[in-house]
């Protein structure tokens, strides 16, 4: 049995600024995880990926953003269960929640902090019929080694920050680089857009909009893409890599059983403190909705701070919250 203060269910990045911000106030943490190692979509699904919204770093890759919370935590000793799934609670008699993980391990705690990011998901595939066919060999539909793409062809499809800012990555280390949107528009940040037109302008990449990728050719291994454009038609294009990032399908998983408020399969919350339909349970980070939501790693912070200081309440009702600034104490004055 393991008993802690907060229990967090996601070891990305909003979980893991939960320990930092929950530990300043005193409090212990325990991370579960049904991914083998910390880090969440950013160490399993893109490490090397340059990320530009974090205060202080103008350009931070995602495997390091995780190196650096992590040894921010060091100091407050936290727990792990790793590569086993969150599947019931049961509110105990003091009112703690008892959790079962998929492989049995018990947790118990007095406040749940769901930052589960998607919760289960998987990549959006395009529908071309043979596309499963040449997976792994030339379609990925994660970039975890862009070394991978040194003096290749590629073909990226998609118009949102991750077809974006790879594709501005990709610009310095792939042969050719070729983005496939069907609309003229983008949905990512506009700092991005404005990179990739530029990139195309001078020539470094094949900027090809109101277009699909729709068919894919090779012996063994990619070699060629059909592309059906809206006024050209159809024609071919060679590439050893096609990369659609479409985005992922979430699922809840067993939290959808949980009889929090979903909507969209996003948890409900309140946003004076993140708190869900259930008290004592919160849900911060991608994984939750309410009016205004903006799904950036930044805003999982923000929510996480003002969090723990609910779950301080909880844990602790007969204190009181004595807010300090980290530059007059220290981590270690806490």
């Amino acid at each position: 049995m393991i008993e802690t203060d907060i229990l967090i269910i996601g070891a990305g990045p909003t979980g893991l600024f939960t320990v930092f911000e929950a530990g300043l106030l005193k409090l212990r943490c325990h991370l579960i995880d049904s991914l083998p190692q910390a880090g969440g979509q950013l160490t399993e699904i893109y490490p090397k990926k340059p990320i530009y919204d974090i205060p202080g770093f103008p350009s931070v890759l995602a495997g390091e953003l995780v190196d650096n919370l992590m040894e921010q935590i060091k100091p407050f000793k936290p727990g792990f269960t790793l590569g086993e799934r969150a599947e019931t609670i049961e509110k105990q008699e003091d009112g703690r929640f008892l959790l079962t993980t998929s492989r049995g391990t018990k947790h118990l705690t007095p406040v749940i902090a769901i930052a589960g990011g998607l919760g289960c998901f998987e990549p959006r595939k395009p529908p071309i019929g043979n596309i499963t066919d040449f997976e792994d060999k030339g379609v990925e539909y994660i970039i975890r080694e862009p070394e991978l793409y040194r003096d290749k062809r590629i073909v990226i499809a998609g118009g949102g920050d991750s077809a974006l800012d790879w594709t501005i990555f990709l610009a310095d280390v792939a042969k050719e680089v070729t983005m496939v949107h069907r609309r003229k528009g983008f949905r990512g940040a506009l700092d991005s857009v404005e990179k990739v037109e530029q990139l195309a302008k001078d020539g470094r990449i094949k900027l090809v909009t109101e277009a699909q990728v729709v068919g894919l050719n090779g012996n063994g291994h990619l070699n060629e893409v059909t592309i059906q454009h809206k006024r050209d038609g159809a024609y071919q294009q060679e590439a050893d890599h096609f990369i659609p990032l479409f985005g992922l399908s979430p699922k809840l998983g067993p939290i959808a059983d949980w009889n929090l408020g979903i909507e969209r399969n996003a948890i409900q919350v309140d946003t004076f403190d993140y708190s869900t339909n259930v008290p004592g349970i919160f849900a911060i980070g991608d994984i939750n909705t309410y009016p205004g939501k903006l799904k950036l790693i930044l805003c999982g912070f923000h929510e996480a701070t003002l969090m723990v200081q609910s779950a301080h309440k909880i844990i602790h009702p007969d204190k009181k919250v004595q807010f300090k600034y980290t530059t007059v104490n220290g981590v270690n004055g806490f």
